[in-house]
């Protein structure tokens, strides 16, 4: 079976997250869920469900040195929902969190990576979200933005995220290889 890391930020989607899971088990998945400290706050109430779900720890901190490894390594990091703030933390890596620690390294490591934002229109207007969605696609992450992916949406407006393009996505990366992963 193979291992997907399903890592959220706090945009509302996140809290779809046990139903994606459930997905993600039913296409062969084994899933990790990482969270940034914002969105395992939002989830607070959850994480127990969330864990048992996964059968693995939800983490949201790194661990401290010399502590073991709790999750299998990824064939494949799924960042989604990515909001503006972890867009640009993750771009100019600023690593000060465990989810963007590990998706920075990720790229790194040759892990195959899928991002896809949920910013509104608003923050989609800051020309930093696009500086960085440009720098993440150049470093080889699969970012799915604009007609292929997340489209931006008035603030206060909410339309349905569109998981299944994440989550096929994530399993084209593993089968067809990813431009982060190495021979």
């Amino acid at each position: 079976m193979k291992t997907m890391y399903l890592f959220g930020s706090a945009a509302p989607p996140v809290f779809q997250s046990a139903e994606v899971i459930a997905s993600a088990r039913e296409r062969g998945w084994d899933v990790c869920l990482g969270l940034t400290p914002a969105a395992a706050e939002w989830l607070h109430d959850d994480l127990p469900g969330l864990e048992k779900l996964t059968g693995h720890p939800v983490r949201s901190r790194y661990k401290r040195p010399g502590e073991p490894d709790v999750w299998p390594r990824a064939d494949v990091i799924l960042f989604a929902p990515v909001t503006a703030n972890s867009l640009s933390s993750w771009a100019l890596c600023l690593t000060s969190n465990f989810v963007i620690g590990v998706v920075a390294e990720g790229i790194g490591k040759g892990i195959p990576v899928v991002a896809m934002p949920c910013v509104n229109a608003a923050y989609a207007a800051h020309r930093r979200v696009e500086r960085s969605i440009t720098e993440l696609r150049e470093m080889g992450v699969t970012v799915l933005y604009g007609d292929d992916g997340f489209v931006p949406n008035p603030p206060g407006e909410r339309r349905p995220y569109p998981w299944d393009i994440a989550l096929s996505a994530a399993e084209a990366a593993v089968r067809h290889g990813s431009p982060t992963t190495t021979p």
